[in-house]
């Protein structure tokens, strides 16, 4: 069994037991967010497609850390005109384990 879900604009499949990092959520470390943008949902061979999202399928999913990703250079140059810029950045994320999958 699986489900598609959309959480801070991206689509990610998930089984029951895995281990997603998604864009940052506001909890905190051991809360169980519920998950309710399900797309669609994989059970026992039948696929069930919502549209945009199925009623009444959440997912359950328990926040493991908070944390920050690897950093990312940003460099910006222009030859000949003594134009350098130099930023990092290091974006934010939310570690969940899925617990269950409600269809």
């Amino acid at each position: 069994m699986y489900a598609i879900i959309e959480t801070g604009g991206k689509q990610y499949t998930v089984r029951e037991g895995d281990t997603v990092f998604v864009e940052k959520i506001d909890a905190v470390e051991g809360d169980v967010v519920t998950i309710q943008n399900v797309l669609a949902v994989s059970k026992d061979g039948n696929l069930q497609v919502g549209n945009p999202q199925l009623e009444g399928a959440n997912v359950e999913a328990k926040v493991e850390k908070q944390g920050k990703g690897k950093k990312i250079i940003v460099f910006k140059y222009k030859r000949k005109k003594d134009y350098r810029r130099k930023q990092g950045h290091r974006q934010p994320f939310t570690k969940l384990v899925v617990e269950k999958i409600n269809a």
